[in-house]
C-alpha cells in the first residue's frame, strides 16, 4: 500500500505544492505570481481563430495581448477563421512550442479569461488524495529537497545501480545502470534493478513533469518482458489517462508515450544551456531572506547577490516586506556569480 502526502509551500511571489510517495517527492508543482493565467493547464478562455491548416487539422488561436496557443481538430470540426471559441488549456507552451488547447464550444466577444486554471492547493490535494494539506517549514523543506532532486540527472536506485534521465528534443532518454548492486546472480541482479528503475522512472518523470516519448535503455539482456512490462504499467499508472506503452525491443529499450501537461521542471527552473534563471535564484533568495526573517525576529537582514538576480529579486521584494516587515536589504555585487548570494544578520 502506498502513502501519499501532500504539501504547500506559500512562497514569496511564489507557490509550490508538493506530493510524496513513501515519503519521497513524486510531484513538483510551481506556480509564479507573474505567471500568465491565459497560459496555465485548465485555463478556461474565449480565443478567436486566426489561422486554420485544414492538411495538418492544427488552428492558431488569438487570445489576446499577443499570445497565441494551437487546436488540433478533428476534420469534421473544422473552426472557421474568425470564429470565438471557449477553449480549456491542456498543454503549458514550452520552449519552442506553444500551448495546446481543447475545444469546448462556440463563444463570443473579445479574448478573455472566463476561469481561473485551479489553484496549487488542489492540484496537490486532487493528485495526492491526502486529507489535509502541511504547510509551514515543513512544506518548505519538502518543495526544496522536490527541487534539487527534479534537477538532477543521475538519480540512485534502491539496492544499487542508478539511472540516468535527460531530456533531449526529440524524447527522454533513461538509461538504466547496475552498477556495483550485488545479490546474487547476473541475470537475478539485472532483473531487480531493472525492475526498481521501472518503478524510480515513473515517480521522477512525474517529478520532473517530463512527457511525450520515452525511452527506457533496460539494463542487460535476455529480459523477463511480461514481468517488465507488468511492472511497468503499474507504475506508470498514476499517469493515466494518456500512457502509450510499446513491447521491449530486440536492444533492450521500452517506448512510452506519456502525456504533457504543465511545464517541466527543468525548464521553469533552467534556462536551455543548464544555468539556473536569475529569477529561480531570485526565489531561492526571497526563501533564504524569508526563512531568516522569521528565525530572527526583528533582526535587519542584509543580503547581497548578482546584479542579474537583485533584479529579478526586485519585483518580490513588496511581498516579502508584508511577511516580514522593511527589514531587509538587497545589494547587487558585480563580482559574485548569478549562483552565489549571502544572507546575514547587520
Amino acid at each position: 500500500m502506498t502513502d501519499r502526502r501532500a504539501y504547500l509551500d506559500r512562497g514569496v511571489g511564489e507557490t509550490r505544492g508538493v506530493v510524496t510517495l513513501d515519503g519521497r517527492p513524486e510531484r513538483l508543482l510551481i506556480h509564479r505570481d507573474n505567471d500568465d493565467p491565459f497560459l496555465r493547464v485548465g485555463a478556461r478562455v474565449v480565443a478567436r481563430v486566426a489561422q486554420v491548416d485544414a492538411a495538418l487539422a492544427t488552428a492558431f488561436v488569438d487570445l489576446g495581448q499577443g499570445r497565441q496557443a494551437v487546436l488540433n481538430f478533428r476534420p469534421e470540426e473544422k473552426p472557421v477563421r474568425g470564429a470565438a471559441l471557449e477553449l480549456e488549456v491542456r498543454t503549458e507552451p514550452r520552449r519552442g512550442k506553444l500551448a495546446t488547447l481543447r475545444a469546448l464550444g462556440p463563444a463570443e466577444g473579445a479574448p478573455r479569461l472566463i476561469a481561473p486554471a485551479p489553484e496549487v492547493s488542489e492540484l496537490v490535494s486532487r493528485l495526492s488524495r491526502a486529507p489535509a494539506l502541511i504547510e509551514g517549514r515543513a512544506a518548505r523543506e519538502q518543495a526544496d529537497a522536490a527541487e534539487a532532486e527534479a534537477l538532477e540527472v543521475l538519480h540512485p536506485l534502491p539496492g544499487g545501480g542508478e539511472i540516468a534521465i535527460e531530456p533531449t528534443r526529440a524524447l527522454v532518454a533513461v538509461d538504466v545502470d547496475v552498477g556495483s548492486r550485488g545479490g546474487g546472480d547476473a541475470k537475478r541482479v539485472t532483473r531487480a534493478a531493472n525492475l526498481a528503475a521501472l518503478a524510480e522512472a515513473a515517480r521522477l518523470l512525474r517529478l520532473k513533469g517530463l512527457g511525450g516519448l520515452v525511452v527506457i535503455d533496460l539494463a542487460g539482456r535476455g529480459h523477463d518482458a511480461t514481468a517488465l512490462l507488468a511492472a511497468a504499467r503499474l507504475a506508470f499508472a498514476p499517469d493515466n489517462p494518456g500512457v502509450a506503452m510499446g513491447q521491449i525491443g530486440r536492444f533492450g529499450t521500452l517506448e512510452l508515450t506519456l502525456p504533457r501537461r504543465e511545464r517541466s521542471v527543468i525548464e521553469r527552473l533552467m534556462e536551455a544551456d543548464g544555468r539556473l534563471t536569475a529569477q529561480t535564484l531570485a526565489h531561492r533568495l526571497m526563501r533564504r531572506l524569508l526563512s531568516e526573517g522569521e528565525a530572527q525576529g526583528g533582526a535587519r537582514l542584509l543580503a547581497r547577490c548578482a546584479p542579474d538576480v537583485a533584479a529579478a529579486a526586485r519585483p518580490l521584494t513588496t511581498a516579502l516586506t508584508a511577511r516580514i516587515g522593511a527589514r531587509f536589504e538587497i545589494q547587487a555585487q558585480p563580482a559574485y556569480s548569478s549562483d552565489r548570494f549571502d544572507v546575514a544578520a547587520q
